[in-house]
This record gives structure tokens, C-alpha cells and sequence, in this order.
């Protein structure tokens, strides 16, 4: 498979309502491009691919929204909405915060968010400049798994204005 196809695949599986073999996401991200951490600053919208893992559902509940990667020592990773919709970091879930690294995973050095309270690595790889999957990986998971798939959408940035100056308007 091409990164062209991979890219095509990722967007089909994405699109599946229920259970997606982890075998065909192997298959896609071997096939992605790897990225690095300053090319993933900003933030992003979160999303999983159920696969049967232990965690699929468990982020849904506690109202996972997303991550923030706001410098390579500045990482969200478990931006959540509160009961008023408000963004906020989960640290007692995620055991405090994390930074952006460049990792080794399946013989490939790429993006990789380090969990500073825990031996949790997520590995991310570039479907486009506005997508990226991820594979989350932990303290004593065999190089066959179980992984935890997911999915990352950037968010688009508010256009930025200077002082008395209005979006989109005349000051």
C-alpha cells in the first residue's frame, strides 16, 4: 500500500460504524508518513477507531475532546469538556500532562507524546496536514498489542487581530 492508498483506507475506516480490524490499521500506518513534534504544535480534535481494545469508550465518557500540543513541553493530552462544555486538562485522568518526543516504534523514529504520571506513549503519524493517527502504546503491551487506535483532526486557528481591530471587519 502507498501513502495515496493509506490515506484513501484511513478515510474508509473512519467512516466504519463498529468494529475495525486492527490488522487493516497496521496496514495503514505503515504505509504514513512519519511527523515531528514541531510539526504537530497547535491543537486537536480527537476521535478512536473501536477495535475492541479496553479503552475504546472508556476517553467518550469522560468526555475527551481532544489534545494540545502547545510547545514540545507544553502538551494537554486529555483536553475534556466539563458539564458546562468548558475545555479543561484532565491531570487526574492523564496523571498530570506531557511533552512531544521523537520515539522508535515499529523501526521508525516519529512525533511521540511521553505521559509525564505514567508509561504511556502515543506514536503519531501525518495522513494529511490536517489529520493524523495515532497509536497509543504502554509499559507491557507485546509488540502485537492490543493498541489503542486513534485519531487526531487539527483545529482550525481563529483568524488573529491586533488591538481594536475587529475579525472580519474594519476597526
Amino acid at each position: 500500500m502507498n501513502t495515496s492508498e493509506a490515506r484513501a483506507r484511513f478515510q474508509e475506516l473512519r467512516q466504519v460504524d463498529g468494529p475495525v480490524d486492527a490488522a487493516g490499521l497496521d496496514a495503514v500506518w505503515a504505509a504514513l508518513e512519519t511527523v515531528r513534534p514541531e510539526e504537530i504544535l497547535g491543537e486537536w480534535k480527537g476521535g478512536e477507531f473501536e477495535t475492541g481494545h479496553p479503552l475504546n469508550g472508556m476517553l467518550a465518557k469522560a468526555g475527551w475532546y481532544g489534545k494540545s500540543f502547545a510547545s514540545v513541553h507544553d502538551v494537554k493530552p486529555l483536553l475534556c469538556r466539563d458539564e458546562k462544555g468548558e475545555l479543561y486538562s484532565n491531570v487526574e485522568l492523564g496523571k498530570g500532562e506531557a511533552s512531544l518526543w521523537t520515539v522508535e516504534f515499529r523501526g521508525e523514529s516519529t512525533a511521540t507524546m511521553v505521559y509525564d504520571g505514567q508509561p504511556v506513549l502515543d506514536h503519531f503519524k501525518r495522513v494529511d496536514d490536517a489529520t493524523l493517527m495515532g497509536i497509543m502504546n504502554a509499559k507491557g503491551v507485546t509488540a502485537e498489542g492490543p493498541y489503542y487506535y486513534f485519531f487526531l483532526e487539527r483545529v482550525a486557528e481563529a483568524p488573529r487581530t491586533e488591538p481594536g481591530e475587529v475579525p472580519g471587519g474594519r476597526s
